[in-house]
């Protein structure tokens, strides 16, 4: 699933392509405007809360979209068309007055509301370290209302703090030195924050990071834990553990750790270690 960084790349991309243009025609083709015509608008700006995308129009409305597993965004240029097979997965088309086409594919989640009411959408969300309101006391606050909640629950859940996804909840859980299944209050929470942050803009915003929390880019060397079930821990050579994520989880996400670097803390409070 995409996290706060791959969608807050995705904002910059298309910000960038389509900032300032209008639209000549197109439509929403699912969600609660279905049908609905863009003619004639213009594309105020993109922005991001979290894994949503916030796309603001000329008219007061905004179109809020969510990618989930299978979403993604195109642009085609002026004259070329899309395969039929992915034409038809377009829940989201506009073409601009220059020609080039904007495609949002396969999106599960496609909203238009009043900009002024965003927050019916994205109100629920916690503090986003990649938004120029970022909160951290704020962050650390809600995750602190219930610290025996296992760790991976605690950071995924996206009205806690908004943006990480389950490879940077897994990779978090390495670099802080605590098991993943560990309740979220034996951690440092005002450090795990601050790491949160600076991992996440590392990530959004500096060329050849994109995800990289080992330090190196290279292929297999980029995740301390993440992806590598089975293989050597890369800090001690311990095998990597892998078990499914937090019970009943739709997204059917799995958590990775090193028995050795990351040991459940001991605790009347701590339960077993899977």
């Amino acid at each position: 699933m995409p996290e706060g960084d791959s969608v807050f790349r995705l904002r910059r991309r298309l910000d960038a392509a389509t900032r300032g243009a209008r639209i000549a025609d197109g439509e929403l083709r699912s969600g609660n405007a279905a049908g609905r015509s863009l003619a004639g608008l213009g594309i105020r700006s993109h922005d991001t809360h979290g894994k949503h995308l916030l796309t603001r129009f000329d008219d007061g409305s905004t179109l809020h979209t969510h990618l989930r597993m299978q979403g993604s965004w195109t642009i085609t240029r002026a004259g070329r068309a899309l395969p039929t097979a992915v034409r038809e997965k377009a829940r989201v088309r506009f073409r601009l007055d220059d020609g080039r086409e904007v495609w949002g594919l396969d999106l599960p989640v496609v909203d238009l509301v009043p900009t002024a009411r965003e927050v019916d959408v994205v109100g629920f969300l916690g503090p986003d370290p990649l938004r120029d309101d970022w909160d951290a006391a704020e962050a650390v606050r809600r995750l602190s209302v219930h610290p025996s909640r296992p760790f991976v629950a605690a950071l995924l859940d996206q009205s806690l703090i908004a943006g990480l996804g389950n490879l940077w909840v897994n990779e978090l859980a390495f670099l802080r030195g605590i098991h993943p299944f560990a309740p979220i209050g034996a951690t440092d929470l005002d450090a795990l924050v601050e790491l949160a942050a600076r991992c996440l803009r590392v990530s959004a915003t500096v060329p050849g990071m994109y995800q990289v929390t080992t330090g190196n880019a290279r292929k297999g060397a980029s995740h301390w834990v993440a992806g590598r079930a089975g293989r050597p821990c890369l800090r001690c050579g311990t095998r990597v553990r892998v078990r499914d994520e937090v019970a009943n989880d739709p997204e059917q996400r799995r958590t990775w750790w090193c028995p050795r670097c990351q040991p459940m803390p001991e605790g009347p409070d701590v339960g077993g270690s899977g």
